[in-house]
């Protein structure tokens, strides 16, 4: 069982990451080909398929009775993102820090981050709790399209990623689009039954799975794709995905198991977990605008201690078990 179990974990894992690339690809390129302007692909189908694993594999979790794994993936997910994937990108290449997302897109993650905390406060996630992160999505949707219509030409690097996902012709976007989609929910099946195997075989709170094996996870497409950003001098998209998908994350993803399967949280979700998760969109602004006041870029030092925090918060994870 624990075999079969750990294959179901592997298999998802990979199968996810490819899927998920499939799937954004083919979509946005069936999008440009139908006359969508790339600036409404990048709203859309870009920054939700983004965080397409997270949402799937939420979906699935809430499905199976599994709350703690669905909300776990939303905040672990988070967690990982900003210690995990920042800090990791930040040791490989520099990267250069734009007063842009110094004073836009982090506080309005920071503003998300205390919604998320008000929903979880009462240590449950309900469908009203669902409609607000909802409105918060649609008010997010309405920023990031004022945002680009003022942006100038040399500041919409949106395009450029957008250019880097199209180009397809319309019968491969749809096969893409197909096998990516069919693959992804495969995918995040094995997953979340794997999971939930390995959980009640070791005795281990599936909340505990969700904070890291599935968040870990969930997480690898934004460390691909933050990595390979930051390598390219795409720098503002390194921040960006990060950013981003943690917004979405929290919009979207913990507000999947409240219309689906609401269930009463364990009280650490909020006092542990959600506290990390806003400490570490703390720390990481601190480090910004430290780096940026010094002229310096979002380096090594900066990476090194993401990395360290990320690390100590799975060590308290494993003591508390």
């Amino acid at each position: 069982m624990i075999l079969e179990a750990s294959l179901y974990i592997l298999f998802g894992l990979i199968a996810l990451v490819w899927s998920a690339d499939r799937f954004i690809s083919g979509a946005a390129s069936i999008a440009l080909n139908s006359g969508m302007s790339k600036l409404t692909i990048g709203l859309t189908i870009v920054a939700f398929g983004t965080s397409a694993p997270e949402i799937i594999v939420s979906m699935f979790a809430a499905l199976d009775g599994s709350g703690g794994i669905a909300v776990g993936n939303a905040l672990g997910s988070n967690i990982t993102n900003i210690g995990l994937v920042l800090g990791a990108t930040a040791l490989i290449a520099a990267i250069p820090i734009s007063r842009k997302v110094l004073i836009g897109e982090l506080p309005v993650l920071f503003a998300v981050s205390l919604l998320a905390g008000f929903v979880l406060y009462d240590r449950q996630v309900d469908w009203y709790d669902s409609v607000l992160l909802f409105a918060g999505l649609g008010w997010f949707l309405f920023y990031l399209y004022r945002k680009q219509v003022n942006a100038s030409p040399e500041e919409d690097t949106d395009e450029d990623e957008v250019d880097s996902l199209t180009g397809l012709s319309t019968s491969k976007a749809w096969m893409n689009f197909v096998i990516g989609l069919v693959v992804l929910l495969i995918s995040a099946k094995f997953l979340v039954d794997g999971a939930v195997t390995i959980a009640r075989v070791f005795e281990v709170p599936e909340l505990i799975i969700g904070l890291t094996i599935v968040a870990l996870g969930t997480s690898l497409p934004e460390l691909a794709a933050s990595v390979a950003s930051a390598l390219r001098g795409h720098h503002e998209i390194a921040f960006g995905n990060i950013i981003g998908s943690n917004i979405f994350n929290l919009l979207v993803v913990m507000a999947v198991p409240g219309l689906i399967s609401p269930q009463p949280l364990d009280p650490s979700v909020f006092v542990r977990d959600y506290a990390t998760m806003l400490g570490l969109t703390c720390l990481l602004a601190a480090l910004m605008a430290f780096d940026y006041r010094r002229g310096k870029p979002f380096g090594k030092v900066a990476g090194s201690i993401l990395l360290t925090a990320y690390v100590a918060y799975n060590v308290v994870l494993y003591i508390q078990l």
